[in-house]
């Protein structure tokens, strides 16, 4: 009798999850939640971040990701994360 099982396939490389990088830089944003902590155990729930930090936040990611210590601070994303930018 013939093995008609398809071929094993090898395991998937896990996928980062998009709730633990920052929209704007890429870095982990060290959230809590996204952790699966509780919201008071957040670094954001101590700060207040400035308005122009939360609008470089893409309009499709608003209310859906956070942004990374840095960025919240008003801090530019480094070099190599920018658009456009060569890595040094």
């Amino acid at each position: 009798m013939q093995d008609t099982s398809p071929p094993a396939r090898a395991p998937a490389t896990p996928t980062p999850d998009p709730a633990a990088r920052c929209p704007v830089c890429g870095r982990a944003n060290t959230c809590a939640m996204a952790a699966g902590l509780p919201p008071r155990d957040c670094w954001c729930m101590d700060v207040q971040v400035p308005p122009q930090a939360l609008a470089r936040i893409p309009p499709g990611q608003r209310d859906r990701a956070c942004l990374c210590p840095a960025c919240a601070a008003g801090l530019p994303p480094p070099r190599a994360s920018r658009p456009g930018s060569a890595p040094i």
